[in-house]
Order: structure tokens, then sequence, then C-alpha cells
């Protein structure tokens, strides 16, 4: 694997499990910055998506260390899929009504996206020691 893949699962690793730890200890956390309250009561649906984003986590952890081709393009196609889903998303509540600043989420999304976009389309995926 070319080492700026790896760098890549790794950071996106990190990131994603600093937000499912962010969404298990204060659920409302991530929520309340672009405007969203979180009322205790609905606290499960931060606890859902930290088990989404652990598990992403997770497998962009264990996908530094993949020699496979075929596994590496479906882990970064997996990402594109979530991201871009989830970018998407984000977009529409934003045009219903929630705070412009989900934007800056969208485009760390949408840099996500094109990254991960980017390599699972290259030709030559895993380098030679």
């Amino acid at each position: 694997m070319t080492r700026t893949l790896r760098l890549l699962f790794t950071v996106h690793a990190i990131a994603t499990l600093a937000a499912a730890s962010v969404l298990v200890v204060a659920p409302a956390a991530i929520p309340t910055t672009v405007g969203i309250v979180i009322a205790p009561s609905a606290s499960l649906l931060c606890y859902l998506l930290a088990a989404a984003e652990l598990s992403i986590g997770i497998v962009s952890w264990g996908a530094r260390n993949l020699t496979d081709t075929k596994a590496l393009r479906l882990v970064a196609a997996s990402f594109v899929v979530f991201h871009g889903a989830s970018a998407f998303l984000e977009l529409w509540a934003f045009v219903n009504g929630l705070s412009a600043r989900i934007v800056a989420n969208v485009v760390l999304r949408v840099v996500a996206v094109t990254l991960f976009a980017y390599y699972r389309n290259r030709p030559m995926l895993v380098t030679m020691p």
C-alpha cells in the first residue's frame, strides 16, 4: 500500500474514533455545534451514530495493513458511500434550516470522498516491498 493511503486510513481512523468517543461521553456535544439540541432522552441516537463511527474507525485502522487490492478498493468504496451519503444528508438538513456551521462538515466529507475515490480508482494501490 502507498504511504499516503496508509496515512489517509490512519488519519481517518483517528478522526472517526475520536468522534465516536465524544458521541458516547458527551452525546449532545457534536450536535450542539450546529445548533441541534439533543434531549437526554434522545441520547440513543448519538450512541447509535457512535457505534457506526466506531465501526468505521476500526475498519479504517485495520485497512492500514491490508495488502489485497480488492479489499482496499472495497474499503475505500464503502467510505466514499458513507461520507458521500452523509454529506448529501447534511446538505439536505442545511437546506431545511440547519445552521450554516454544518457546511464545514460537508466540506470535510467532500474532501474524504475525493481522497478515497482517488485511491479507490488508482491502478496501483499496493506497492511492492
